[in-house]
């Protein structure tokens, strides 16, 4: 009797490691980035003014970055207003050995676009309200 359990004990043990181990990867995959290099970062305009600053990045059911939430205008947080734009828009450029974010936008144009407030309750970003 003590020889099946322990031999079910360690059955279990193997079979649950071998179970988590599917859900890790040994590897980077190809062609992937890391969310740090568009999360809080500031975004700019083609002639690199500043329009504002990366508060949020939304992902699709996929896993697949679908948006970028970004804050524009106001000071320190103060009047900001929070926008999305497509993933797609927002480009990686390179000056002085140093990456940022273009998006081929002015911040007036980002300012009359559509607002969304975050909802904590929800978890989610929704229009504002008027």
């Amino acid at each position: 009797m003590k020889k099946t359990l322990i031999a079910a004990c360690a059955l279990a043990a193997t079979s649950m490691t071998a179970a988590y181990a599917a859900t890790t990867l040994s590897t980077v995959p190809g062609q992937s980035t890391t969310v740090t290099n568009y999360y809080k970062q500031s975004v700019y305009d083609p002639k690199q003014n500043k329009i504002g600053d990366v508060d949020d990045v939304l992902v699709d059911q996929s896993g697949k970055i679908s948006g970028l939430v970004v804050g524009v205008g106001g000071f320190l947080g103060a009047g900001e207003k929070d926008v999305i734009v497509p993933f797609s828009a927002v480009k990686s450029s390179k000056k002085d050995d140093k990456y940022y974010l273009t998006l081929d936008e002015t911040k007036d144009s980002l300012k009359s676009s559509t607002g969304f407030t975050y909802n904590k309750t929800t978890t989610s970003w929704e229009p504002e309200k008027k």
